[in-house]
């Protein structure tokens, strides 16, 4: 066994795979950037290599500082997590040169199968099913649009070295292939240093679901069940299950024992994915194969009780698998949710910053978080916004539901915008509830973007009964301090209005033991909570006919209460029925009008700006590409104008609302 290995990676799959390492006895180095200098990866590990700037072209990406890293503190292996150098076999190569294991496929698996087009080709020799498409090198945006004729509208432009969404774009016309060929070889080339793409006919009402396969050097190769990763947002996973509650025993067999063929068609050994198209009939295609560990390997791990990473090790140290295909046994249902900081309300724009707060949900039998954060730390502008990946576990689907929205309201997290509103929103709604998933789910349920309004419906008394309680227990706090309380006796005024939502909620309240009972015009409410001011998170019964279990986040914010749950944000404010009555009163602050203005909607960099000053533009033509994150964002006029005024220029970092462009 190795007794030192190097992670060339961060975040999370850092953490993770310095967990795994530390359970089998094995010393752990980690690299960082200027950026990841206090990262959690490079807390937890044994020893830390600096390894250049934060960008990741100048550190993480480099071959010969991870080599030289190697060399410094010894260590034998290297484990390359997902992104980042993962797929590249130069690294493979220079690894193996310098006499360093790298734990993973070899160098002809990693180019046969992680090259889209080659691997493409590879499948079809194969015998497996694939999608009918162009192959070979596209030159420009022209000849990327005859193709598409040719194939027949929608198509698919993806990057051949691609992966994680980026480098894809959807085609239905000429123009978006045009178009969409110009942003995908420049995305390509910005996050993987090749602009080649491909284009293939593009499935309607898919499904995206991967089978994890697993072989050894020996020529072993099983298959571990399928992930179905359909929720996707901008063609990157956001939920991703294990099993899918769409495939039948047959298709889902089929699809194994294509994946195990491909991959001993190229000796592969590690851990790996193959992804299939699947259309409403559970016809299959093949997609691509990712000679790495996926992000969402968790859920895997979950149903089958295996640990992918020990075994990466033990194959890359020449362990024979021990287990056969007829050992493999699914049981129960996971799920996966990933936690991005993003504003779901701003159509996903990332948000940088520090986690002023940062309580994730306690793990357990039922509930797994994996995180490269910690209180206190940054979200930056260089890598992915990822803060985690949470997990559940059930032993039927609709449990395992049940659990994720239930540790999604564990989840406690404050500095920043984040994404858990909209997974929360997609864990309540009725469709993704019912299984019918296709990887358009996201645009066809939410065709505008995520709004308030597309929040979990929940009786407003629920919330109106915490918001109570809580006003209660300061009230009580209060009065105790200024004497009028004598030792524990409670007397509460019975008369109040809690406004939230734009709407008056009239109660009467009464001391009951452990809590207080509501009259609001229907049954009794009675809220039962051993809460105490100070406390992040509300636990109690809400007894309304039926004892409904709560968790609601609570923060004091102004003279009010900011409440949490199920992704719903109510800013609460408790008062008097005649202080309600003169709050109506006052006057409304209008918003400045900045509908002159292009706003960066993010924090990121001006790529480029497409107008000058005095230029006439017309509603819809682009204006600016920002970039966050490792993503192009196009910018595009709202309606037509003359440019007035440029206020930002290429190359510059900007701030989210930072004005680009003014109109006359």
């Amino acid at each position: 066994m190795f007794k030192k290995i190097l992670i060339a990676n961060r975040g999370e799959i850092a953490c993770r795979v310095i967990k795994t390492a530390k359970k089998m006895g094995i010393a752990t180095v980690a690299v960082y950037s200027d950026a990841d200098k206090d990262a959690l990866h490079v807390q937890m590990a044994d020893e830390a290599v600096h390894i250049g700037p934060p960008p990741s072209a100048q550190s993480y990406l480099l071959i010969d500082k991870i080599v030289e890293a190697c060399r410094l503190t010894g260590a034998e292996a290297v484990h390359p997590g997902y992104g980042f150098l993962s797929e590249k076999r130069e690294f493979q190569e220079a690894l193996m040169a310098a006499g360093i294991t790298f734990i993973g496929p070899d160098a002809h698996a990693i180019f046969a199968m992680g090259d889209k087009i080659e691997s493409k080709k590879l499948a079809k020799k194969a015998g497996v099913s694939s999608v009918p498409g162009f192959l070979g090198v596209i030159k420009n945006p022209d000849e990327a649009v005859t193709i598409a004729r040719e194939i027949g509208y929608p198509v698919m432009i993806k990057a051949s070295a691609g992966g994680g969404g980026k480098g894809m774009r959807l085609a239905r016309n000429d123009q978006e292939a045009h178009d969409g060929f110009i942003s995908a070889t420049n995305e390509a080339k910005s996050s993987f240093a090749d602009d080649r793409v491909f284009i293939e006919k593009y499935i309607e009402h898919p499904r995206h679901i991967e089978i994890q396969v697993l072989g050894d050097s020996f020529g072993h190769v099983i298959y571990l069940g399928e992930r179905e990763c359909s929720i996707q947002r901008r063609h990157q996973k956001v939920i991703e299950e294990a099993p899918s509650p769409f495939l039948t025993a047959a298709v889902r067999a089929a699809m194994g024992e294509q994946a195990v063929a491909l991959a001993q068609a190229v000796n592969y050994k590690s851990a790996g994915t193959v992804e299939f198209i699947v259309d409403a009939e559970r016809n299959f295609f093949f997609l691509e194969m990712n000679t790495r560990l996926q992000v969402e390997h968790p859920v895997t791990e979950l149903v089958t009780g295996l640990d992918l990473v020990e075994w990466m090790i033990r194959i890359a140290v020449g362990e024979p698998l021990t287990i056969r295909q007829r050992d493999v046994k699914v049981r129960g249902w996971a799920m996966e949710a990933r936690v991005y900081a993003e504003d779901p309300f701003r159509n996903f724009m990332p948000s940088i910053g520090r986690l002023t707060r940062y309580l994730p949900p306690a793990e357990g039998p039922n509930v797994r978080v994996d995180t490269g954060v910690f209180e206190g730390g940054e979200i930056s502008m260089y890598y992915d916004p990822m803060i985690a990946k949470l997990c559940t576990f059930g032993p039927v689907r609709d449990l395992a539901i049940n659990h994720m929205r239930h540790a999604l309201d564990e989840y406690f997290i404050r500095g920043l915008n984040h994404n858990i509103p909209f997974l929360a929103a997609l864990m309540a709604h009725p469709r993704f509830v019912r299984g019918d998933l296709t990887t358009n789910f996201i645009a066809e349920e939410y065709p505008d973007g995520f709004h308030v309004e597309d929040l979990p419906v929940e009786d407003p008394r629920l919330l109106v009964a915490v918001a109570a309680f809580v006003h209660c227990r300061h009230v009580e706090r209060e009065a105790s301090l200024s004497g009028q309380l004598p030792g524990h006796e409670i007397k509460v005024s019975d008369e109040w209005v809690v406004q939230f939502g734009g709407h008056n909620y009239p109660y009467s309240i009464r001391p009951i033991d452990g809590g207080y009972a509501l009259e609001m015009g229907g049954p009794t409410v009675t809220v039962i909570s051993n809460w105490g001011i100070g406390q992040h998170f509300f636990r109690g019964v809400v007894n309304d006919d039926n004892d409904h279990q709560v968790v609601v986040q609570v923060d004091r914010h102004g003279i009010g209460y900011r409440l949490f749950h199920a992704g719903s944000l109510a800013d609460a404010v408790v008062l008097s029925p005649r202080a309600a009555e003169l709050a109506a009163l006052m006057p409304v602050k209008t918003p400045p009008d900045m509908s002159k203005f292009l706003l960066s909607p993010m924090p990121g960099l001006l790529v480029s700006l497409a107008v000058n000053e005095g230029q006439d533009v017309k509603a819809g033509e682009v204006l600016a590409v920002v970039e966050a994150m490792k993503m192009e964002n196009v910018l595009r006029a709202q309606q037509d104008g003359v440019v007035a005024t440029i206020h930002a220029r290429p190359g510059e970092s900007l701030a989210v609302d930072q004005k680009i462009v003014e109109f006359a």
